[in-house]
This record gives C-alpha cells, sequence and structure tokens, in this order.
C-alpha cells in the first residue's frame, strides 16, 4: 500500500538539525535533493532519485546521535522480533494521523530506529503537511 504522507524509499535517514529550512535549502541548493513534503518548520522530507532523507528537528532531550526510518510489511511481527532481541523501546507501536502504525527502538550504540507499516494513504493537506509532487 502507497501513502502520500510517506517518502517511497524502504530505509530512511533521518538527519537531525538545528534548523530544518536552512538544512533543506542548502541540501537542495548543493547536493540536488528536491524537496517533497514540508511539515510546518520542524520537519521535511527529500528525495534523491531512488533515495529518500527526512530532516528534523534537532531535538535538545534526544540521546540519539543518529535515527532511521525502516518501512516493513507487518509491524507486529517485527515488534514481536525486536523486543526478543533486547533492544530498548522507545516507543510502542501505535497509530499515526499520517496513515502509519510505528515504533522507535534504540540499538545497542544509541541509535533510534523507527519501523513503519502504512495502513491508509492519507493526504498530507489533512494533518498540516504540504506536497509538492
Amino acid at each position: 500500500m502507497m501513502n502520500r504522507s510517506m517518502p517511497p524509499s524502504v530505509v530512511i535517514p533521518e538527519l537531525p538539525c538545528s534548523d530544518v529550512r536552512e538544512a533543506v535549502a542548502w541540501l537542495c541548493r548543493s547536493f540536488g535533493f528536491v524537496e517533497r513534503l514540508r511539515i510546518g518548520d520542524h520537519r521535511a522530507q527529500l528525495l534523491f532519485g531512488d533515495g529518500s532523507l527526512i530532516v528534523t528537528q534537532r531535538s535538545t532531550d534526544s540521546s540519539a546521535s543518529s535515527s532511521l526510518l525502516v518501512r516493513v510489511a507487518d509491524i507486529d511481527a517485527h515488534f514481536e522480533r525486536v523486543k526478543q532481541s533486547g533492544a530498548r523501546i522507545v516507543n510502542s507501536p501505535a497509530n499515526y494521523p499520517y496513515g502509519e502504525w510505528q515504533y522507535t527502538v534504540e540499538d545497542f550504540g544509541g541509535h533510534h530506529w523507527t519501523f513503519s507499516q502504512t495502513i491508509a494513504d492519507i493526504d498530507p493537506s489533512t494533518w498540516g503537511g504540504m506536497l509538492f509532487e
């Protein structure tokens, strides 16, 4: 299932920056990324060929040095597997208004991983996003 609120890639790095708008402008101008979706001033999805990148507002209370978003087909089965591995659960599976069922864990190195399953195709304008495609 496709969801207009999500980038098309399977593995999506998340780049935390102190100024999202400045970072997006620089990445597009310097590296040739194209802005796909803007979410206020705190988050943006960028495309480069078949790849995707999410620029996020850097959080002062997060211990994560980097994070990744990974799309999976069966979030519940994946979550059970990850729980058995001993990964620290940051956020248990939950539905989000942008059409995704997601959970977040922290790995052995302190990196955050958000796993996401599309459950609906949601128009980003219904939750405050601005789609450029």
